[in-house]
């Protein structure tokens, strides 16, 4: 079977290849990614297994000719590319539209003119915007970023081709947890660094704003059985571990940092929350296994060589 992961070099990228080396099953994968972050860290040490063979191509996904080319012959196609940020950054509109929306409109267009068997898409969310409750497929899409909106535009884009292709798209949580490719915009990463480096975060309002979250490896775990097969029809899905607090989130950072100083900025201003239900089709078939977020904090704790700053 042959994969293209477009932004396989990445956060999530990375973590998918990986858990994709555990299916003992041989792969052609073919790495599609811009190197826009310019981290190297997916080519540093652990050796992927023989069952993967594995092609890089250093390329955007607005290039047509070189994404052509590269989707040749695939069977299965991965769509993690896209510009991302913070659930409600709101900044650089038209790095969002071009790479999010118009990336994956490049990209419909040419499996269009020969659909692989199976698409998945990446999406985010954010898409739902946020207010009070927890959403679901079942809500409405009212995004209120350029993000959130290019991730929906790029849902589109991509809905397209449900006559023609399996496709399952994933509205993702904020993804947490360690691989060599890390990102620390991601607000879990960022504040179990700073509270092991400096003993203290920071909190923008009173902590009370919820997120969905999901860790790394069950991104990863998901992505990974649904590219191996599986029943699950075509369609849109919530990909959510649990919702949090930003104050439940630091409680359970407590329990490893006991000292643990927060300082609250600007906390007499509300945030806006976003909870996602977790999607119970993706739970009952266990396309990955739950934990306890203390436990997961823990590991990822553990991942890190930190000395305390003086």
């Amino acid at each position: 079977m042959k994969v293209l992961i477009t932004g396989g070099a990445g956060y999530i990228g990375t973590a998918t290849i990986a858990a994709l080396g555990k299916l003992d099953r041989a792969l052609e994968i073919v790495v599609y990614d811009n190197l826009s972050r310019n981290n190297r860290n997916f080519f540093i040490g652990h050796p992927f297994p023989d069952t993967l063979s594995l092609q890089f191509v250093q390329a955007d996904i607005l290039d047509t000719r070189k994404l052509s080319r590269a989707i040749d012959g695939v069977d299965v196609v991965v769509h993690l590319a896209a510009r991302v940020t913070t659930p409600f950054a709101n900044d650089d509109p038209h790095l969002y539209e071009q790479v999010n929306h118009w990336g994956t409109a490049e990209l419909s267009y040419i499996l269009e003119r020969s659909p692989p068997k199976q698409v998945i898409y990446l999406s985010s969310a954010s898409v739902y915007g946020g207010g009070d409750g927890a959403f679901s497929v079942a809500s409405p899409p009212r995004p209120r970023t350029w993000y959130g909106t290019s991730k929906l535009r790029g849902e589109q884009m991509l809905e397209r081709l449900l006559d023609d292709t399996q496709m399952h798209i994933l509205r993702c949580g904020n993804v947490y947890g360690y691989n060599r490719s890390m990102r620390f915009d991601a607000v879990i990463n960022r504040f179990v660094f700073e509270s092991l480096c400096f003993g203290r975060i920071s909190i923008h309002g009173d902590g009370d704003q919820g997120r969905a979250f999901i860790h790394i490896d069950h991104v990863a775990q998901a992505l990974a059985r649904l590219i191996d097969g599986t029943d699950l029809p075509s369609g849109t899905y919530d990909l959510i571990d649990r919702n949090l607090t930003i104050n439940e989130l630091v409680a359970a950072l407590r329990e490893l940092v006991p000292d643990l100083e927060t300082l609250f900025i600007e906390q007499d201003m509300p945030r806006r929350t976003l909870m996602v239900r977790p999607d119970y089709r993706l739970l009952e078939r266990e396309l990955f296994v739950q934990r306890p977020l203390v436990d997961e904090l823990t590991t990822l704790r553990d991942r890190f060589s930190i000395v305390r700053n003086g």
